[in-house]
């Protein structure tokens, strides 16, 4: 395709035609040649992933042991958990521009290195002040990890393959959300003593020295679709703007949503100032950190990332709730209460590789089928806990919470590759730092509404831990409700969309043939192959 420059130097491309359009991905400049490395390559991000998100939540069972070795109080060691989650959530979307801008490479070996070292200081911190400014860095390292992950998959695979990519990506977020309770029991129960939370930190540092160098020798070079120059107004608004709406979420144990509240005002404000800085900013052809047009214009893109942030304060918030329940309430041992939620993460895995497989073909009825499904297994879950004696919930739970899981498979990794599948290759980073942002503040808001909730109706039930268990579940069921309403209303526009003439059609009625995704592939019941656009990243 040739391509011009006006008088002032803008790129000028001209329109696509109809065979040019099949062949080449939307907003990708070049031809598109698969690289013989890409599952291999693939494999070391998502070890890298699960680890760095497992670091979310498997420091949560220590807690009790690093108050006693370090003299800490409840308040600072909290800061361990949640300054980790603060950090990681303000640096997902500038570090998905900067790989955008500079190399996905480079970023992610940048922040590998930082995370292996951080993970090293945090392990060996002679005091709690040390350890919570190394878990800062350590979140900030696994937030410029994140985006590259999904923008690696939107660079290296196409069709049904970055279909199988994205539920690989998505059983891997599900199973690093729902594992690290147990991981980080049986860690402490491996390494018992004094010192022993530890090893949660030190376990990262042979894993990801060896993952650096697989990647050193895996990843592809280049990848770089910017012009290699920052906003940087745009990332302290958005920093600015998260930070003020996170803090109080993440101070809630400590009466931070009482005593700073009104920061919430201030971070809404900062963002809709952000918002507007970033459509002043593409008005003057520059490049913003975080393109609305990402959300304007590309199909799919706005309502998936609602959709993963309601889901989210569900899926997130559950997890201290069982934990609470089980621990607190029935005596259970750190790794006990991690095992008995482990068909919820034995279900997402296997489903979340399923999906991939037919996401392609399937699109948004996927998510909205696991939606379902996730809501008639935390409502079972719900009812079972209410019915059955305390000592035998444990095992009474399992069946229901292994179809909440399967559900939960079906909604994560289809999620994310209908939210991103038209979005441009060369802003994949900078739209994956976003999706991943939106369920962070999704995830804030459950790790800190539930437990609330769990405090809440235990006090005025007398103490009824069922009951109270069961309240936090019924608020998952109904975020798992809200996501699926807008998954409805997504699923309802793209078959509008197709039968509108959105979606080419075979003269035959047999299979629409798309040089871009291999022979034989359907273009889905809702239009799952992706649309160009008027604009590039």
């Amino acid at each position: 395709m040739s391509v011009a420059h006006d008088r002032v130097g803008h790129l000028v491309v001209p329109p696509r035609s109809a065979p040019e359009a099949l062949t080449s991905p939307p907003g990708d400049p070049e031809e598109y040649r698969p690289d013989p490395k890409r599952w291999s390559a693939l494999s070391v991000t998502l070890v890298v992933g699960f680890m760095s998100l497992l670091d979310v939540s498997i420091v949560s069972v220590a807690l009790p042991s690093l108050q006693r070795d370090l003299g800490a109080t409840p308040a600072t060691v909290q800061w361990v958990v949640s300054g980790y989650a603060l950090t990681f959530g303000l640096m997902l979307v500038p570090a998905g521009r900067l790989g955008d801008a500079f190399g996905r490479r480079r970023l992610f070996l940048a922040g590998l290195a930082a995370f292996v070292a951080s993970s090293a200081a945090a392990g060996a911190a002679p005091s709690v002040g040390w350890l919570v400014a190394a878990r800062l860095v350590q979140g900030l390292a696994a937030g410029c990890l994140a985006p590259q992950n999904s923008a690696f998959i939107q660079q290296l695979f196409r069709g049904a393959e970055r279909g199988r990519a994205f539920g690989l990506f998505g059983a891997t977020v599900g199973i690093s959300t729902a594992v690290g309770p147990v991981a980080g029991g049986a860690i402490l129960g491996l390494a018992d003593g004094p010192g022993g939370w530890r090893w949660l930190f030190y376990v990262n540092v042979p894993i990801g020295v060896v993952a650096f160098l697989l990647a050193l020798r895996l990843l592809p070079r280049g990848g770089s679709g910017g012009r290699g120059r920052i906003d940087v107004v745009g990332v302290l608004l958005l920093g600015a703007g998260a930070l003020a709406v996170l803090f109080p979420l993440v101070q809630a144990e400590a009466g931070g949503l009482s005593r700073l509240w009104w920061l919430f005002a201030v971070g809404a404000l900062l963002l809709a100032v952000f918002a507007a800085w970033e459509r002043r900013v593409v008005a003057r052809d520059g490049q913003p950190v975080f393109d609305p047009r990402l959300v304007t214009e590309t199909r799919g893109y706005g309502i998936g990332a609602a959709l993963g942030t309601v889901y989210f304060v569900g899926f997130s918030g559950i997890w201290l709730v069982f934990a609470l329940f089980f621990q607190t309430g029935l005596g259970y041992t750190p790794l006990q209460s991690g095992l008995a939620v482990t068909p919820f993460a034995l279900g997402s895995a296997g489903s979340a590789v399923v999906a991939g497989r037919l996401v392609e073909r399937h699109g948004r009825r996927l998510t909205v089928f696991g939606l379902a499904g996730v809501m008639v297994g935390l409502s079972a879950a719900a009812v079972v806990l209410l019915l059955v004696p305390p000592s035998a919930a444990g095992w009474a739970i399992a069946p229901a919470l292994l179809v909440g899981g399967l559900g939960g498979g079906f909604v994560i990794s289809p999620n994310i590759t209908m939210t991103l599948r038209d979005v441009p290759v060369a802003m994949a980073g900078s739209a994956g730092g976003g999706l991943q942002t939106a369920q962070r503040f999704g995830a804030a808001v459950g790790t800190a509404a539930l437990p609330g909730l769990f405090y809440l109706v235990l006090s005025a039930t007398g103490e009824d831990y069922p009951a109270a268990a069961a309240a936090g579940l019924c608020v998952s069921v109904l975020g798992a409700a809200a996501a699926l309403v807008l998954g409805v209303v997504d699923l309802r526009r793209n078959r509008a969309e197709e039968g509108d003439g959105a979606a080419p059609a075979a003269d035959d009625g047999g299979p629409v043939r798309d040089e871009r995704h291999g022979p034989g592939e359907r273009h889905g019941p809702d239009g799952v192959h992706s649309h160009g656009h008027a604009w590039h990243g």
